[in-house]
């Protein structure tokens, strides 16, 4: 892949200057985003002038539609990326689709540096048979659907089963757990949105299990996360002590490499079975080293079981401890699975990709050929760089790499040389792509309404769940 470079190379003087300050674009608007802005304001040597674009009118990313709704806390955080919002050299444009309305011509032709900070859109596959039957989802889905999220809000969820199965040992896994073993009560003092709080009210759910192939040692999910499955009003939960036992594999591991996390975690899980408590409507079962092998259907099509696989913790000659299957077989009656085994990037048109780890081709956040070569102006962060892994506050610190190489190369003079260099070049370019964008003024009428909402409803929040509602609040 070759970048052309524009105009006259006079321009290429001073860059980063009063006079002539350093176009920047971000793709994105997650905490990657706005953490790539903060990380460039540090150097107040650089006069930066940045565009934030993203394909929704909304910002803020997976805070919004990826954190669980009763994780309100977690959610503060936007009130930093609004302050950032504020400055006079920061612009939000919304409902403005890379690869629809731009293309990476178009960002070369009026930006010094580029930006992908689009995140892991869509889930892994357990590549087992029957895993796309009905009633198998995968977890992006339903955590799109209950945040409200406009590309799943008009998905529908068959929660009319007593049965269901959370594939993975992530936060996301115990999130989705948590959720359906909630009270309306609950349920209606976070932001979910409307049409899931009304669904997961009324569903017949009943027995919820978490399925996870690895044991306790190795689970990925946060110490917050699983103490909170112990705090359900409504829900009993059940570990089996066989399950809980630590092997010795794990036991000398741990001595071997302390780990605080794992020995909280294991400390909870020791406290977490509460047994059979008189008055509670819903079971919650974590299972460990167990992996499922098979979904099976009915004669409709629909998932009536899953066929799991008892593992044993093994280390494999590369020395990584692995989960290792043993001839020992069981079958779990239910109707609902959901897949929760990690999200991963999708190709953007004209970045090269890595197909085999889903993440842009970098180095450190410098976009590069398959043959490592570094393309000028062109860098990623967040989880479309190294993939989904850490907390919101990882974000921060893998902005920090990306940017250090950004200012790096803007002393080196390794930036693209843009024919349109003015702000307002660039904010005609998207207004005649996309008349309908959505302004950071605009996401803040948008904003005001859902909170106004919340306020009727006393709740955080009442979201609109569609990208044609919040334009016609903005055409009021």
């Amino acid at each position: 892949m070759a970048l052309t470079i524009r105009g006259d190379t006079s321009l290429m003087q001073n860059v980063g200057s009063a006079d002539n300050p350093l176009r920047v674009a971000v793709i994105g608007s997650g905490p990657a985003g706005f953490y790539t802005y903060s990380n460039l304001m540090k150097h107040t040597d650089i006069h930066v002038e940045l565009d934030m674009i993203d394909r929704l009118p909304t910002p803020f990313g997976l805070v919004r539609a990826g954190v669980a709704p009763d994780h309100q806390k977690y959610k503060s955080v936007t009130k930093v990326y609004d302050k950032s919002a504020q400055a006079s050299n920061f612009r939000f444009y919304g409902a403005v689709e890379y690869g629809s309305h731009l293309n990476l011509d178009d960002l070369t032709s009026h930006y010094h540096q580029i930006v992908f900070a689009t995140g892991a859109q869509t889930d892994r596959q357990l590549g087992i048979p029957g895993e796309h039957l009905t009633g198998s989802y995968a977890a992006t889905d339903f955590v799109g659907w209950y945040n409200g999220h406009p590309d799943y809000s008009d998905m529908r969820f068959d929660l009319s089963h007593e049965s269901v199965a959370v594939i993975g040992l992530g936060n996301v896994a115990l999130d989705i757990a948590r959720l359906l073993c909630k009270t309306e009560e609950e349920l209606r003092a976070t932001d979910m949105a409307d049409h899931a709080v009304e669904a997961i009210a009324r569903s017949a759910v009943r027995n919820v299990y978490i399925l996870g192939r690895r044991g306790p040692a190795q689970a990925a999910f946060s110490s917050p996360e699983v103490q909170e499955v112990g705090q359900l009003t409504d829900a009993n939960v059940h570990i089996r002590s066989e399950e809980l036992a630590l092997d010795d594999i794990s036991r000398q591991d741990l001595a071997s490499n302390p780990d605080r996390r794992v020995e909280k975690n294991l400390a909870i899980l020791a406290e977490l079975d509460t047994g059979n408590s008189p008055g509670k409507n819903k079971d919650l079962s974590l299972r460990f080293l167990v992996s499922p092998t098979e979904i099976l259907g009915d004669s409709q099509g629909h998932v009536r079981a899953i066929r799991l696989t008892r593992n044993r913790v093994a280390m494999s000659e590369s020395g990584r401890i692995i989960a290792e299957p043993t001839d020992v077989t069981e079958m779990l009656d239910l109707g609902l699975v959901f897949r929760s085994v990690g999200y991963q990037g999708v190709p953007l048109a004209d970045v090269p990709f890595d197909d085999y780890n889903a993440v842009i081709r970098n180095n450190e956040g410098r976009v590069v050929t398959e043959e490592g070569e570094h393309l000028p102006g062109l860098y990623c962060t967040g989880w479309i760089k190294r993939g989904p892994t850490g907390v919101i506050g990882t974000n921060k610190t893998d902005a920090q790499e990306t940017v250090k190489h950004m200012v790096q190369d803007l002393k080196d003079g390794r930036i693209l040389s843009p024919g349109q260099q003015q702000i307002d070049q660039a904010a005609q370019l998207i207004r005649d792509r996309q008349p309908r964008f959505v302004s950071y003024k605009d996401w803040g009428i948008i904003n005001q309404k859902e909170l106004d909402r919340g306020i009727a409803a006393t709740r955080p929040r009442v979201k609109f769940t569609s990208v044609g509602d919040m334009l016609a609040e903005l055409d009021r």
